[in-house]
């Protein structure tokens, strides 16, 4: 437990991008011209696409990609006229920003940051921000919340996914029970070393009071919610949510 957990994050996630992991893989050419014809949609969550309403006015926004690396997203909203900076820990995921926008043949700006620290950004930036899942990789998701609140412009939207701990309670099958929640490796050096073993990464359940009331104790005003699951697998199946995606502005 000697080197910072987001550090061993970023170089499983690095690792995951080799061994070919969805959330990793560029969009094609072909998608990107689509979406220069305003035919696209992207994901916070593994299924269901955010609802275009939820956006601003793309056409010369200031985006922050937040810890949104892989080549999926951020090339969508710079064809659609978009100043686009993608913040990731993982050295992988910007290397998959920038070949996209070389072959794409746009700017994006790329910043190897880790989300759990100050972020590197002057007060009231964007226009926008576009957080997927990925703050079960962090302890604290209030920092993340207060630091969006303060690189966020007046009147900006923060479009955030994350899950619901759920699938922290459940074997490989989802089949029994064998968890109890939180779930925190740092607290518990069984389950870190398990994490280790078992190639997870250090990962954290959070509660809606620490994600939705994290939001809301921050400043900003929850204006929209869905739920999502998984996108294979028996709770999948069963149909049951383990994923939200929110929007939310700073008035």
């Amino acid at each position: 437990m000697n080197k910072k957990y987001t550090e061993v994050n970023s170089k499983f996630i690095d690792k995951w991008v080799d061994e070919g992991w969805e959330w990793g893989q560029p969009i094609s050419h072909e998608v990107f011209e689509k979406a220069k014809n305003n035919d696209w949609f992207v994901l916070l969550t593994p299924t269901k696409p955010v609802p275009k309403e939820w956006f601003c006015e793309m056409k010369g926004a200031e985006i922050l990609g937040l810890a949104s690396g892989g080549g999926q997203q951020m090339p969508i909203f710079a064809a659609l006229g978009a100043k686009c900076t993608v913040m990731d820990y993982s050295e992988k995921q910007l290397l998959k920003e920038k070949e996209v926008a070389e072959r794409e043949n746009y700017e994006i700006k790329l910043v190897r940051a880790d989300m759990t620290e100050p972020f590197p950004f002057e007060d009231e930036s964007f226009d926008l921000i576009f957080h997927p899942v990925s703050n079960c990789f962090i302890e604290d998701v209030y920092h993340v919340w207060k630091e969006c609140y303060r690189v966020l412009k007046k009147g900006g939207i923060l479009l955030a996914g994350f899950d619901n701990g759920i699938n922290y309670v459940f074997d490989d099958e989802e089949k029994t029970v064998i968890r109890k929640l939180p779930f925190n490796p740092l607290k518990d050096k069984q389950l870190y070393e398990e994490s280790i073993k078992n190639d997870w990464g250090i990962q954290f359940s959070h509660t809606i009071e620490e994600q939705i009331g994290g939001q809301l104790k921050a400043g900003f005003i929850l204006t929209d919610i869905y739920q999502d699951t998984n996108s294979t697998g028996r709770l999948h199946e069963f149909n049951i949510p383990t994923f939200y995606a929110t929007r939310a502005i700073k008035i």
